[in-house]
Formats: C-alpha cells, structure tokens, sequence
C-alpha cells in the first residue's frame, strides 16, 4: 500500500482546484463509472438459504435414517435422529449467512454523506453519488467517502486501523504539483474510503469509488467466501455412507440366505431389520453434534466465544497461526517505557515537560499515553503551533505555578535537535541512545525546553535557543502470558507467524520478546516478496517469523500458501483489512473488545479478551475435544464391528438369530450414553496436545485403523466361537445367546475403561452401570427369562472375562499408536527447541534486548522506567 496507481481515465478533464465538478460533469461521470456503492450486498432471501442449505448430503441421511427406524417402529432412535437434525440445520443456514452478514457489517463503517464542491459552491450529498474527479472536504471525524488525493490541508492525522490493523495515527500530506499526468503516489498522499479523519481538514480529489476502492476490494473478497463442508464432515459422510453400504449389503444378503435355508418370510424380514437397527451408523453424526455442542460452552469458559460449532473441529488440528501484533500479541496502547532525561533533569520532570506538551483533547495516542504518566506540577498552556508531517514536531508555550512562561517542544528527534544549540555534548549522548531504543523497537521522541519572558510573543513559534531535556521511549508492551504461549505452540507442533504492517525493526523486536522463532528470527518485508513466483513465495513462508508492512492482499496470500503446503491456518484480526484472510482461514479469530464488527461477523470465534494467550486455551480445549472424538470413534468401532459380523454371521451359519429386537435396544442403552459421556476429559493444566502437520482430516492414520479392524474381526471370533461352543449341540439357545452378549457388553466395558482411563466420574458411572447391567439382566432368572436369556456358570463367566481382556489389549494398542504419532511431533519440536539452549528463542542478548531492560553502559539513569497504568 506504499504507492498507488492513478487511473488515468478519473483525473482527466477536471475543473479547476477550487470550482469542483459541474452538475452536468458529474451526472456524465456517474454514468460512466456508476455509484459510489462501495459495498454492494447481495440479495438473500431465506428461501435461497434453505435451498442452499438442502444440499448437504449430510441432513438427508439423517432424515432417512430417522424415517426408516420410525418405519421399523424404534421410535427413540428416530426422534433422536431427529433432535439432531435442528443444531445441523442451523449451522448450515449460519454458513450461509455469515457472508450476507459480514458485508452488512461492513458498510456500516462507510461516509453516509459528503462535502462535495460543486460549480464552486459547497453542498453535502449522499456519499453513494460522490464520483471520480468530485472536489471534497473532509473534517475532523469525518471519514473519507472514497479513495481521494489530498490536495491541501495541514495537521492531517488519519486512523487507517480499519485498513491497516495499525493503532497510530498516519499523517497526511498534500500532493505537490497538479494531479494530471499523474501515474501514482505515495501512501502518505491518499485518503482510503472508511478511514476517519482524527485531526486537521483536508481538500482532496476523488480519485476511485465504489468497489475499485481499497475498502471495496476486500469487501470483494468476503463475498468470495461461501459454504464449505468442514473436513471432518466429510470424513465423516464418507465413513457413515461406508458403514451403511456395508449394512445394507449385509441386510440384503442375510435375508436371502435365512429365505433359501428356509427359514421363512417373517425370520428372514426379522433377521434384516435386527441387524438394520444394529448397524445403522447414526451414532457417528450424532455424538460429533453432540461433542461440538460440548465443545463450544468449554471453550466459552476460556473467553472463546466460538461462533460456528463446526469450526471447533480444525480448533485440535491447527499447525500455524498467522497472529497480527497490535493488541493481539501486545496490548494495544501506547504506554511510555524509558525514560533518559538531560544530566540536569529528573524522570519525573522530564514527563511533567511532555505532558505540557501534550494536548488533552487530542485523539492522538502519544499525548495520550504522556498525559497519563506524568506525575506532578501541570502548566497552563497559551499557546500551541500544532505537529505536522512536515514540521515533525509540536511546540507549546505554557506558563508555570510561579508564572515564568517557557516552550516546550516534542517531536522526531533529529528535529528537536536541531533547535538546540550549545548542547553538543548533551545532544551526542541523546542521540546514541535513540539508536538503541529505535532497535528495541520503541517510539522515541524528544523534549527540548527554551525560557521565555513572562510576557510571550503568542504569535511566534520559537525555533532557536531550546536546550535538550531528554528522551521518552514509548512502546506498545506485549501481552502477560503470551511469550508462555507462544512456547506452549511451539512445543505442541504449531507455527507462530506475526502478520504485521508496521516496521520491520518494530515488528522484529516485538517478534524476540514474544518468543517468535527458534534458534533465529526471519523477519521479511511483504513487498520483498511480492515479485515472487508460487513455489519461491512457498519456501519462503515456510521459513517466515514475521511478516512486517503487509497489506491485506498479502496476508491473504500468505494464507493461501500456506493452506496449500498442507497447513491448518487460524488468523487472528480486527480490522476490515482482515476480513479476507479471516474468511478463508481454516479458524478465523477476531477480537471481541476491539475488533471490527465486519471482523466479528466473518470470524469463526470471538476472543473475549483479544489476549493471544487465549487463542492457546481455546486450541487446548479443541486439541483435546478431537483426541475424547477419536476416543468415542474407536469406541463405537470397536463394539459396532463385532456386533454386526457376529449379528450377520451367526444366522448366515444356519444358527438361529443370535440378537433380538430387545437386545439391541439393550445394546444401544449402553453404547449412546458409553459413546457420549465416557470421554469428555477435560485438557489437563498446561498441556497442549500435539498434532500432525497434515492438512487432511482424518480420525485415525493407517495404523490405527488396521488395529480398529483387526480387533473387531478377532472380537466376533470370539463371540461366534462363543455362541456355538454354548449352543450345547443347538437345543440350548438362550445359554448361547446370553454367553454371547454377555461377552460382547463386557467387550464394550473394556474398550470404554481403557479409552477413558475412568479418568472422569461420569466415564467410572457409565463403565460400572454397564457392568452391573450385564450381571443384573443375565444372572436374576426372572430378567433373564424376559430377555430371552439364561443366567450363566462360572466357566461362562471366565470365558467373558477372558474375551474382556483381550478387549483391552486390542484398545491399549490402538491408543498406544495414537500416542507414537503425537510423540513423533513432540520429539520434532525438542529438537528443534535443542537448537536454542537458552530456551529463549534467540540466543545471545541483543542491544534492543538491554534497551528494554535499561541495562546499557550501566546508565541507570537514562532507564527508569514510568508506565501509565
């Protein structure tokens, strides 16, 4: 955004700088280049969403579902089906919303209305008929109604925090010279559609409107984002459609093979719709809803406030966060850090002095950070000859508690300098000491003192005679906690990226005291990468710590890079300028106490307290939400695989049914609440899980689910051996029956102790029902009776006890590979840390390290430090 290109075609043909358009010009103009609709909302009907929103495969399953287990007559399966439904739906018509909304948000930060000069006559119009080549003035709190050239003004002070992400004012500065044949100009001459003028009244030349702004670029861009199914919806579309295929075979096949044994239409209807309703897969989508829902009120307690549940999924599979600075990182306020006042000086006076400097009603977050920390004498201010771009100082002439008159002047320091004479001394001193706080990152600024009478020219700014009183380092101070965080990322697998548009010098020191980098800090500069091609620009953001004086475009394209390296990326932000690349992060993150509203709306989650260190709990919560998934998946694997090879293959032997209607309601009483409840473990305090940098969304690796499989066809080994070496040469059924279920729940017992390490009550309650379950149902005989059962002998018992523990091993192997795979990343990252011993991230100390602490050629005294708190 350091310079802009001119359309030739807007700035031809204007009248001159003081008569603006005519009417008949501008309405020929408005013609040509339309109205200045910088954000045009698409049209939305709730007929269009819900038409979008009946596309997701996913909602016509579970109708189906629903309506085939009301069709079999299992009523509370398909109103539980149904329930699911409703929090589905709504997320998906939210999906469709949010782009709606977010481009609502952000017109609201747009001009309604603009001074225009028109036939050399001052008029105010609706800010939309404002067009190329209009003649406008703009006030103190006004904002710019479209991009413009200033062509006069002084004390022009500009908030950009909206475009730029940047707290500070951005002065600007009239273009010299006539506008025509005028190709492009720098950053410090334009004026950008939704800026706010904070202080000064500027002239200035309409030059783009509408979506040809830079504001209408990236609302352009928020309206590219549109509904996509998250990975883990997919993942999960495709295992459920896989499980019901599976099924529905099996059903198919098992009722033509009970009709040609013979057993008849009705056994072979019974046998279908028994093994229909235990291996219909509905638990899968189900218990995901549910866990999200979980998810969300835990996340919340973190000050997360997670606006699309389905995005909590990526929340455990992040690889890189893409962090802006100002009030992420840091704290967002300019808060005075250092002092060095002159040899003659105290701190103390050396603030009182800014402060006189400083004026009170300004915007400005400098005078307002001076203010707030001088302590002590105040003066009466007479006069004031304002900072401007140019002047690069501001000068007071203010009266004391005794009545001596003197002026205080604040500015650049080179600038103060030279209006000290006599001072050389002095000055040398001063000025080697801004070199060290510039390279720590600080706001440095001057303070000279000149006596004058009691009687001043009012007039006149003094601009000779001062004598230097010191030096004020100003910083914005990063965040408690977050350097902690930022280690916690690194050491769970997770990339940290500052996406900054300040000084690459500011940025880098901000970078080092967060902890950003490992053995060494890359700091870049975003245009130096611009002239890349794709693969040049990839590796080098894989090698990228900090990305300083990035404009929007930039970031985005960052983010795009890295989600085609195979990165998971959330980005943090507050401004319209990010909108694009928090609408196509992986995780959008806006802040909720300063952020934009049009952040707010496109941002996956709201942080409470804009604090970085938040970001890290919510990954925790999310981290562990997917690893108690994995956890429930394998679970209903686990038990589903067995109960349906052993449901199919018993009678497709030419055995009579081994389950019943009532025992797969009995079955499903205890896999539900065991699959929903058993593996809410909370992250443990401090630990952060880590991850895979792996893009894809999948539950298991391959490992994993060799096991899975593995396991479940031993499994229904053993309950087939079980059920036939109980059958007892097939008179007794019931015995088999019972041998069989009754080693297929103490299976399911197994698989849920072992996952949930009965870590939580909830996981001890749900395992121990199970248990007194099975021995309540099989061993009270008049129970027993009603369920088609016999109560078992000790050898039966030793039997299932047995298949248990096998059980448990099966489930202890698949966690241990779950664990190998985290443990491979956690190795990589104490690698990676053993390349920096001093576990700080950068080694040796720099200059601007001693800057910060004031511990400099042992010149305390240039470095006590004053925070306004």
């Amino acid at each position: 955004m350091s310079m802009r290109r001119i359309p030739k075609d807007r700035l031809a043909d204007l009248g001159g700088d003081d008569v603006g358009l005519t009417n008949e010009m501008a309405s020929a103009r408005r013609a040509r280049f339309g109205f200045n609709d910088i954000v045009a909302e698409a049209p939305s009907t709730w007929r269009t969403l819900l038409r979008n929103t009946a596309r997701d495969p996913m909602l016509w399953f579970l109708l189906t579902l629903s309506l085939l287990f009301s069709v079999l007559g299992d009523y509370t399966e398909a109103a539980v089906l149904a329930v699911a439904l409703a929090p589905m739906i709504g997320m998906d018509l939210f999906l469709h919303r949010r782009t709606q909304a977010s481009t609502r948000s952000l017109s609201r930060r747009l001009a309604a209305q603009a001074s225009v000069v028109r036939s050399g006559v001052s008029i105010t119009i609706p800010a939309r008929e404002v067009v190329p080549g209009d003649l406008i003035e703009v006030g103190a709190g006004a904002p710019f109604p479209a991009d413009v050239l200033v062509l006069a003004g002084q004390e022009i002070q500009v908030d950009e925090s909206s475009l730029t992400g940047e707290a500070w004012p951005v002065g600007k500065r009239p273009v010299e010279g006539p506008l025509q044949g005028l190709s492009s100009a720098e950053a410090a001459h334009w004026g950008f559609a939704g800026t706010q003028v904070l202080t000064g009244q500027a002239r200035a030349r309409v030059v783009n409107t509408g979506s040809d702004t830079l504001y209408g670029e990236i609302a352009r861009s928020a309206r590219l984002g549109g509904h996509v199914r998250t990975p883990l919806q997919h993942a999960i579309a495709r295992l459920v459609g896989l499980l019901l295929a599976a099924s529905l075979a099996l059903c198919v096949a098992l009722a033509a093979i009970r009709l040609l044994q013979g057993h008849g239409l009705l056994d072979a209807f019974l046998s279908a719709a028994t093994l229909a309703i235990a291996a219909m897969p509905e638990e899968f989508p189900v218990v995901f809803t549910f866990f999200l829902g979980v998810g969300v009120y835990r996340i919340a307690r973190r000050k997360a406030l997670v606006r699309r549940a389905v995005a909590i999924e990526n929340m455990g599979r992040i690889t890189c966060i893409c962090s802006d600075k100002t009030g992420t990182l840091t704290e967002g306020r300019l808060r005075l850090a250092h002092s060095c006042p002159a040899s003659d000086l105290t701190a103390e006076t050396l603030g009182v002095l800014a402060a006189a400097a400083a004026r009170a009603d300004s915007a400005d977050p400098l005078d307002e950070a001076l203010i707030a920390a001088a302590a002590g004498e105040r003066f009466q201010r007479l006069a004031t000859f304002p900072f401007t771009a140019a002047r690069r100082r501001e000068t007071a002439i203010v009266r004391g508690a005794n009545g001596d008159c003197i002026a205080v002047v604040k500015g650049a320091p080179e600038t103060v300098f030279d209006l000290c004479a006599g001072s050389e001394e002095q000055v040398d001193r001063l000025r080697k000491q801004v070199g060290l706080y510039a390279e720590g990152g600080h706001k440095v600024i001057a303070i000279a003192t000149k006596t004058l009478d009691r009687r001043p020219d009012l007039a006149s700014e003094p601009v000779d005679g001062f004598s230097p009183s010191g030096l004020l380092a100003l910083e914005d101070p990063v965040r408690e906690g977050v350097r902690e965080a930022v280690m916690a990322c690194r050491q769970a697998g997770i990339r940290v990226v500052m996406v900054t548009g300040d000084h690459p010098g500011t940025a880098k020191a901000i970078a080092r005291e967060a902890g950003l980098g490992a053995a060494r800090l890359n700091v870049v500069e975003a245009d130096e990468l611009d002239g890349k091609d794709e693969d040049a620009f990839a590796a080098a953001a894989l090698d990228l710590d900090v990305m300083a004086r990035a404009a929007p475009a930039q970031k985005l394209r960052l983010v795009q890079t890295l989600q085609r390296l195979g990165d998971v990326v959330a980005v943090t932000g507050d401004g319209v300028n990010d909108v694009p690349a928090l609408q196509i992060a992986d995780i959008g993150i806006a802040m909720g106490e300063r952020g934009t509203e049009s952040a707010r709306e496109v941002a996956a989650v709201v942080l409470l307290d804009d604090n970085f260190r938040t970001i890290v709990e919510a990954i925790r919560e999310g981290r562990q939400l997917f690893r108690n998934l994995q956890l429930s998946f394998i679970y209903l694997l686990m038990v589903h695989i067995p109960l349906v090879l052993s449901a199919a293959a018993i009678p497709l032997a030419g055995y009579p049914l081994l389950y019943l209607p009532v025992h797969i309601v009995w079955l499903e009483l205890i896999i539900h609440p065991t699959a929903m409840l058993a593996f809410q473990e909370a992250p443990q305090a401090g630990q952060l899980l880590p991850t895979l940098r792996s893009g894809k969304a999948r539950f298991f690796g391959p490992r994993s689910w060799l096991i899975i499989a593995l396991s479940g066809a031993a499994l229904a080994g053993v309950i087939f051996f079980g059920f036939d070496h109980a059958l007892g040469g097939g008179v007794d059924v019931d015995h088999a029956r019972a041998v069989a279920l009754g080693a297929l729940i103490a299976m399911s017992a197994a698989v849920a102790a072992v996952l949930s390490r009965l870590a939580s009550l909830t996981s001890r309650i749900v395992v121990g029902g199970t248990i007194v379950s099975l021995i309540l149902f099989v061993q009270t005989p008049v129970v027993a009776g009603l369920l088609a059962l016999k109560p078992l002998h000790w050898m039966d018992w030793g039997m299932i006890v047995a298949a248990a523990g096998l059980t448990g091993v099966f489930a202890k192997l698949v966690v241990r590979s779950l664990d190998e795979t985290s443990a491979a990343v956690r190795s990589g990252s104490d690698a990676e840390e053993a390349t920096d011993p001093g576990g700080d991230g950068h080694g040796e100390r720099s200059p601007e390290d001693h800057a910060r602490d004031g511990s400099v050629d042992g010149s305390a005294s240039c470095f006590g430090s004053q925070s306004a708190q």
